[in-house]
């Protein structure tokens, strides 16, 4: 990293990366630095990043990349999130959620799944399975669960929570066939000269068409009113042709519900495997949206009665 000029190294995120901004007379760029993660934070992340830019929509364009010494250097979106736009208390939400909304439109009508990366070979995006989304669901067991309940509640858990989620994931009525970002949120949105540019983009698979509005939605790093996530979704309902307004609203919930039992296990995770403890704010959040969805839709009934015995507390409290 020596070698890389003016450099200053910059907040990270959830995952094993080092960010850094270099500046060299007029230009900024961005060096993604990763030793673990390597293959995909570097080059499924720019490979997905080539992608979104061939159906023009702004991603982190690649300036130079050196696998051997475990970098890539990108385009600099700057610092001006979404979320720190949304946060301000007179800013007009729904107008920036619309913008949003017209974004995942386009991200949602890409055509390619495929593309050659930077190391000249083809990389296909992969498609969200069963097995991913459980996998996913039990990181709840493997961390929270794992750290909160004896281990004898734990085995009774963890058996019956399995045949919930495998159960739940067979109810999703819409098929896998879209770009899915996966970590579709405000924080991950940036502005760039009045244009919505996207960042961490590097899990992106083809999946159902819910699931980033799910995580834009029931977003735990920021309050959404009852009415405000009513507009957002109501507004790409609007947008859509064809759909199935039951069999969407089904897969939402579903949805939004594992992906937040999955964030409280990786937030979990974070705090003791990483020392990352300023995630563990985050955690009533997960539970507040779980309590939301879960009094809502009697698919949950069975979940709802498991997590009552066991979380009753955490469930209940918001």
């Amino acid at each position: 990293m020596n070698n890389l000029g003016n450099i200053k190294k910059i907040k990270g995120d959830a995952s094993f990366r080092k960010f850094y901004r270099k500046k060299n007379k007029n230009l900024s760029s961005i060096v993604v630095f990763a030793k673990k993660e390597k293959y995909k934070n570097l080059v499924i992340y720019d490979a997905i990043n080539k992608i979104l830019n061939k159906n023009k929509i702004l991603a982190p364009s690649l300036y130079k990349e050196n696998y051997k010494k475990n970098f890539i250097e990108i385009q600099d979106f700057g610092d001006k999130t979404i979320f720190k736009i949304l946060v301000k208390k007179n800013s007009d939400k729904f107008i920036y959620y619309k913008k949003i909304i017209k974004v995942l439109n386009k991200i949602q009508n890409i055509k390619d799944k495929s593309i050659k990366n930077f190391k000249n070979k083809k990389y296909v995006i992969p498609k969200y399975n069963k097995k991913i989304l459980i996998d996913e669901a039990n990181l709840f067991c493997d961390w929270y669960v794992k750290n909160n309940l004896s281990n004898s509640q734990r085995i009774l858990f963890n058996k019956r929570f399995k045949k919930i989620v495998s159960k739940l994931s067979l109810g999703l009525k819409l098929k896998n066939n879209v770009f899915v970002h996966r970590d579709f949120h405000v924080s991950n949105l940036m502005i760039i000269n009045k244009r919505i540019g996207i960042i961490d983009s590097q899990d992106a698979l083809i999946g159902n068409r819910t699931y980033d509005l799910a995580s834009l939605i029931d977003d735990v790093r920021i309050h959404t009113s009852a009415e405000l996530k009513r507009k957002i979704y109501n507004y790409y309902i609007k947008g859509q042709k064809k759909l199935s307004i039951y069999k969407f609203k089904n897969d939402f919930e579903i949805l939004s519900m594992l992906r937040n039992l999955k964030i409280i296990g990786i937030f979990t995770r974070l705090a003791l495997r990483d020392g990352k403890k300023n995630y563990l704010k985050l955690i009533p959040k997960a539970w507040k949206l779980i309590s939301i969805r879960i009094n809502q839709n009697k698919l949950f009934k069975d979940l709802k009665n498991l997590l009552n015995e066991n979380f009753k507390k955490e469930l209940n409290e918001n």
